[in-house]
């Protein structure tokens, strides 16, 4: 394989990861909607309803996030490893990270630090489970 061609192969496998991450937030758009909507008629809470859709979308973008980050590391990485785009990638790896905790306290109420780890999946599933839509799910 010569050098351009895994350029090119390294580019489409990059832009895969951006169109998994926005397939990911539209999806997880629609799942919230549906679950939250779901609580709403069982409940006819709209308070528990709309923090179980802030949960259940924030958690998406955080996934969504993750995606991204991957992808920018394999075009930067893989494509064109120049110390600009290092440092572009740093600058968008910092900004992202700050959108993530940002997030992470907005649905918790909790500076990530003070609790454990966990990723926008494992945020999705805790935001489901608080609202009932999975009853039996097991939390990482």
């Amino acid at each position: 394989m010569n050098e351009e061609t895994y350029t090119q192969s390294m580019l489409v496998v990059a832009q895969v990861f951006e169109v998994i991450a926005a397939a990911v937030l539209m999806v997880g758009l629609i799942f919230a909607t549906i679950t939250s909507l779901r609580l709403w008629a069982r409940t006819r809470s709209g308070v528990a309803a709309y923090k179980l859709m802030r949960q259940t979308f924030g958690g998406v973008v955080l996934l969504s996030l993750e995606i991204l980050v991957a992808g920018d590391l394999i075009r930067t990485v893989a494509v064109a490893p120049t110390l600009d785009n290092v440092i572009v990638l740093g600058l968008i790896v910092l900004i992202r990270t700050f959108l993530s905790f940002s997030l992470e306290i907005e649905i918790d109420g909790v500076p990530p630090w003070r609790k454990a780890t966990v990723s926008g999946a494992t945020v999705i599933a805790q935001a489901q489970k608080r609202g009932g839509a999975v009853p039996d799910a097991d939390i990482v």
